[in-house]
Formats: structure tokens, C-alpha cells, sequence
């Protein structure tokens, strides 16, 4: 129903619905009763999650509400006809929860090669932002990798469990890119039930990491630092001592941590976090993509720009930001670092580069540009602006993104 507003207009939506007066509102989240006209009028931008996240908890309502999250995943080739909803069914099957239930034992239980195998396709897909692919494969794998749980004993149990946090891992991260906020809570929490039972600490840290990621994107900003500081202190790693995976896994949840600490506003934990990740950056020595984490001296520059961006240092991310070499990063990361530039120059007016940016991440990565709030919010933005029609390539990218009525 809101699809088609801005951030802004939703909130006005909203607490018309909840019979707040503006002076009320203004008052809940210690702002002015101007400042929330303007926000509602469009005329000051609300692109950041620590603003939104004050006011969705003040209307009683979802961080995704405000976003208009979750999006209608498109069928395509990759896809087929069964998306999100086909992953919904396999995370609400009862019946791989429990061996009191009597499942039926697998005739022959899957060969952990071909898991490993199938487990890596859907973490790559992920990464080169290939959302339906990715959400056409897991329920057949969830399956598969529950039942070698279910076969398999000793070291292959293990590493059973493994697989199985892994694939529990790219449903949570696929979920949380279409906003589906809380199914993606719920794969990250079996993932990292599963990962405690695979005695490998670098598949449980990157559980860790798919949880925090998990209350980020349902504005819970304090619990991720908190999660941070607790499951960096569980795993204790010597940085000198540890494992490309380990390290990779250990600065990754950093990053995260401090994207966190800067939607909360806190500028002091934000930086130490940054400090720990490129400190583990520096011990790895170059950019690498151990354990799907694509961590490295890169990830940890383009987690600067987001981070300035976060705290509306938008001079710095416009200076920052540019300067960064992605392209030899995973694609989801090259689309992400795109966005954030794109709203840093759309922010200094710089509106024409801003477009052009945003094409090439669409060009890229056309599922995660649609999933992104910031896209959405931006298109919609240029096309309410234009003077008359707008631009034919500002028009076609808000058809594609379906953010124009009646697309």
C-alpha cells in the first residue's frame, strides 16, 4: 500500500493511522515539530537507520514498515515460481526440527562432497547477488543437509553440521537482503545451533556474524554491539596464530559491529570496532574471500564510507568513497559500496554522477539494487524532483524498481 512513498510520507501515513499529532511525535524522538513537517514533506532526506529506527519505535511499528520491506521477489529463469515463499515452507517444516517426530530415514543420505558442493553454489549465488537462485535452491538443501545430520555420526556429523549452518547461513543472508527480517532470524538462530555441533570455530563465528547482521536489520543496534563484544570475546582469536578462516571470520564480525555502533550513533565503538577489523585486515595482508566473507584491507575501507554515511558524514564518504577500488571484490560488495556512493553525491546534489553509479551497481547487481531501501528511496526522490517528466534513464530505473504507480 505504501510502496510508492517516500521514507518521509510513510511516516506521515503512520501516525495518521496511530492519531499522533506531529508536536507528539516530534516529541518521542527529541525532535522538532519543523523538523518532522519537513521530514514528511520531503525536504529533509531520512537515510538514516538511526533516525528511521527512533521513529518506527515511537509508531509502534517495524523498522521494514518504514522501508516498505519485504519487496516482491521477481520470478525469473533463475528463480523459477517458488521463492521466498518455497523458503518459508522449508524453515516452518516441523518435521527436521526433532527426531521425536520419527522421520523417515533417508534410503541413502546425501554424499558430503556433492553437499560441500551444493552448499558453495548457494553462497556463491549470494555473493554474485543472485537472490532467486539462491532462495530456488536452499529448501531442497536444507533438507539434504538435515538429513546427513540425521546419517551421519563422528567426524562426518560434524561435518554435516557444518554444512548444514553454512546453508542455514545463506537463507538468513538471502532473507535479510529481501527484508523478510524475521524468517531471517530464524535460519541464523538453527544456524547457530547447528554450527555449535560442528567442533569448527570458524563456521560458528561466521553464525555469529549471520546473527548480528540479523538484529541490524531489525534496527536491534545496541544487541548487535553487545553480540559483538561477547562472541569476539568466546572466540578469542590469536590473530598471529589463527587461520586465514579465522581471521576472516573474526575482522568480518568487526565490520559488521561497527555498522551497528554507527546506526546507534556511537561514533567511539564504531571506530574501535573499525581499528579491530583492519588490524585483522593488516594480519591477512591482502583481500581474500575465506569462509564467503570477502574480508580484507578493502572491506574494511568500503565499511568506512557506510559508517560515514551512517553518521551523516556525507563530505567524507564523497571524498572516500569514489577513490575505492572494488572490482575485484564479490559483486554483493561492489553493489553495496555503489549504493552508499550513490546516496553520499545524491546528497551533495551531485545528482547526474549519483544516477550513473546507481546504474552500474543495477547493472551489476539488479536483485540487490531493487531490495535496497537507499535505491528505492533515492529513484523515488529524483522522480518526485523532476521539473515536468522525468529523465528517460530515471524513469526506467523507477519502472524497473517498480517504485512508480502502476509499474
Amino acid at each position: 500500500m505504501t510502496a510508492n512513498l517516500t521514507i518521509g510520507e510513510r511516516v506521515a501515513w503512520y501516525r495518521r493511522r496511530r492519531g499522533l499529532p506531529q508536536e507528539v511525535l516530534a516529541g518521542l524522538v527529541g525532535r522538532s515539530t519543523d523538523w518532522l513537517s519537513k521530514a514528511e514533506n520531503n525536504r529533509i532526506e531520512l537515510d538514516r537507520l538511526s533516525v528511521i529506527t527512533s521513529l518506527a519505535d515511537a509508531l509502534d511499528v517495524s523498522l521494514g514498515d518504514l522501508l516498505a520491506e519485504p519487496t516482491l521477489m521477481e520470478w525469473s529463469a533463475d528463480s523459477g515460481r517458488r521463492t521466498v515463499p518455497g523458503l518459508r515452507a522449508a524453515l516452518m517444516d516441523y518435521k527436521q526440527l526433532t527426531p521425536l517426530l520419527g522421520c523417515a530415514p533417508c534410503e541413502e543420505p546425501p554424499a558430503l562432497q556433492d553437499l560441500r558442493s551444493h552448499v558453495g553454489e548457494v553462497l556463491d549465488a549470494y555473493q554474485a547477488s543472485r537472490y532467486g537462485f539462491a532462495a530456488r535452491r536452499l529448501p531442497l538443501l536444507l533438507a539434504d543437509a538435515h538429513a546427513a545430520c540425521r546419517a551421519y555420526s563422528g567426524h562426518k556429523g560434524e561435518e554435516a553440521h557444518a554444512l548444514l549452518a553454512l546453508a542455514y547461513h545463506g537463507a538468513a543472508s538471502v532473507l535479510g537482503k529481501v527484508g523478510e527480517t524475521e524468517m531471517a532470524w530464524i535460519a541464523a538462530d538453527r544456524g547457530l545451533a547447528a554450527a555449535q555441533h560442528s567442533g569448527r570455530s570458524e563456521v560458528t563465528g561466521s553464525l555469529f556474524r549471520a546473527v548480528t547482521h540479523c538484529l541490524l536489520a531489525a534496527g536491534r543496534f545496541a544487541a548487535a554491539i553487545q553480540l559483538v563484544h561477547d562472541a569476539a570475546s568466546a572466540m578469542r582469536t590469536d590473530l598471529d596464530a589463527a587461520s586465514g578462516e579465522d581471521v576472516s571470520v573474526y575482522g568480518s564480525l568487526f565490520l559488521t559491529g561497527a555498522m551497528a555502533a554507527a546506526r546507534a550513533e556511537d561514533r567511539a565503538t564504531a571506530q574501535g570496532f573499525l581499528a579491530q577489523a583492519d588490524k585483522a585486515a593488516q594480519r591477512l595482508g591482502a583481500d581474500a574471500n575465506h569462509m564467503w566473507t570477502a574480508f580484507g584491507p578493502t572491506n574494511v575501507a568500503i565499511h568506512r564510507v557506510a559508517a560515514a554515511g551512517e553518521f551523516g558524514d556525507i563530505q567524507i564518504a564523497v571524498d572516500l568513497g569514489p577513490r575505492i577500488d572494488t572490482s575485484r571484490m564479490p559483486v554483493e560488495r561492489r553493489v553495496r559500496h555503489g549504493i552508499e556512493v550513490a546516496r553520499a553525491l545524491s546528497a551533495r546534489n551531485r545528482t547526474d554522477e549519483s544516477l550513473a553509479v546507481l546504474l552500474e551497481a543495477e547493472r551489476l547487481g539488479p536483485e540487490q539494487v531493487r531490495h535496497h531501501y537507499l535505491s528505492r528511496e533515492l529513484v523515488i526522490r529524483w522522480v518526485r524532483g523532476a521539473r515536468g517528466r522525468p529523465a528517460r534513464p530515471v524513469a526506467g530505473l523507477a519502472r524497473r524498481l517498480r517504485v512508480l504507480a502502476g509499474s
